[in-house]
């Protein structure tokens, strides 16, 4: 149905978008928790230990449809192509009586994923998805892109210098700007994260200070030991990042309740993966439970316990109004 509508009547995207009713403010209690559905785009397509299994796009599109239809997740970041599939089947279940999923939920277009994954020039970020206008157009709720620095490379100042330029841009239209940072190093296996206290610290400084205002930047930085010194890094707003998945939630539940205990600037995550393919558990207990900790301050205990009282709910939400 989904290549139906982009065949046939590609123009019931803008529709959707501009049908959807936005929240009033990007956040009702000062924090978000949020799934991120952009890594296709950037060549990475494994997830555990399958290397295809965020190919199959019923697949990768039915888990993150089971988490954003829950009512419990903040809302979505992700690539053009990903947040428009969204669009078009929030479109098909309102046309067929049901109730918006996406309205009242945070939109986030996600802009440069130009590093492709193992390419000779996967520190180029470039720009390469959503523009500033095409946010601004499908009335998105924020912008999101990556910079990568390594101090060897000279290739990381194009992408300082275009994060900078898109932050500058997107304060005209006051849409906030999601910037993902961090220090990198290539090894043999590509490139790594540089996760110590002193190399955060030293990016965050860098990335709160891009663009002509800091007023719209949230930063999404992974956490580490130590995450109380990286907060102390800056006055933005801090969404942590969930890495890849796991296959087991307990760490990285554990990770965010600690990081959000470090820092009154730490607000939430921006976690992909660890929601979306959390081994045999299901994506939606597995995101509302991460909800729960994020804005009901749940330990971690708490929130494995909420995974079992909610696991398989609602499974038919989407498929009982369209057939």
């Amino acid at each position: 149905m989904v290549t139906d509508v982009r065949v046939n009547d590609p123009n019931l995207i803008e529709k959707s978008a501009l049908r959807r009713e936005r929240r009033k403010k990007l956040t009702v209690d000062g924090r978000l928790a949020i799934v991120a559905c952009d890594h296709p785009a950037r060549r990475i397509t494994k997830s555990g230990s399958d290397p295809l299994l965020m190919g199959n796009r019923q697949e990768y599109l039915g888990r993150v449809l089971r988490v954003i239809s829950s009512p419990e997740f903040d809302g979505v970041m992700g690539t053009t192509d990903m947040i428009e599939d969204l669009l078009i089947v929030d479109e098909l279940v309102v046309e067929a009586g049901g109730q918006s999923f996406l309205d009242r939920k945070l939109l986030l277009g996600c802009m440069n994923r130009g590093g492709l994954s193992g390419a000779s020039f996967e520190l180029d970020d470039r720009f390469t998805s959503f523009t500033v206008d095409s946010i601004n157009h499908l009335r998105l709720d924020g912008a999101k892109f990556m910079c990568r620095l390594d101090m060897n490379d000279a290739r990381s100042l194009d992408t300082i210098v275009a994060c900078s330029r898109a932050i500058t841009e997107l304060n005209r239209y006051s849409i906030p700007a999601f910037l993902e940072a961090y220090g990198v190093e290539r090894t043999a296996d590509g490139y790594k994260a540089l996760r110590t206290p002193e190399d955060m610290i030293k990016i965050i400084g860098v990335a709160s200070a891009l663009g002509d205002s800091s007023k719209g930047i949230w930063l999404k930085i992974p956490y580490c030991t130590g995450f109380d010194r990286v907060a102390k890094a800056t006055t933005c707003p801090i969404l942590m990042l969930g890495g890849e998945s796991l296959g087991d939630p307990t760490p990285v539940l554990k990770e965010f309740s600690e990081g959000l205990a470090a820092g009154s600037n730490v607000r939430g995550a921006l976690v992909g993966r660890n929601v979306l393919f959390p081994g045999k558990e299901d994506p939606a207990a597995i995101a509302d439970a991460v909800s729960r900790i994020v804005h009901q301050k749940y330990t971690v205990e708490q929130a494995l316990g909420h995974i079992a009282s909610v696991r398989g709910r609602g499974l038919d939400r989407l498929t009982s109004f369209v057939k």
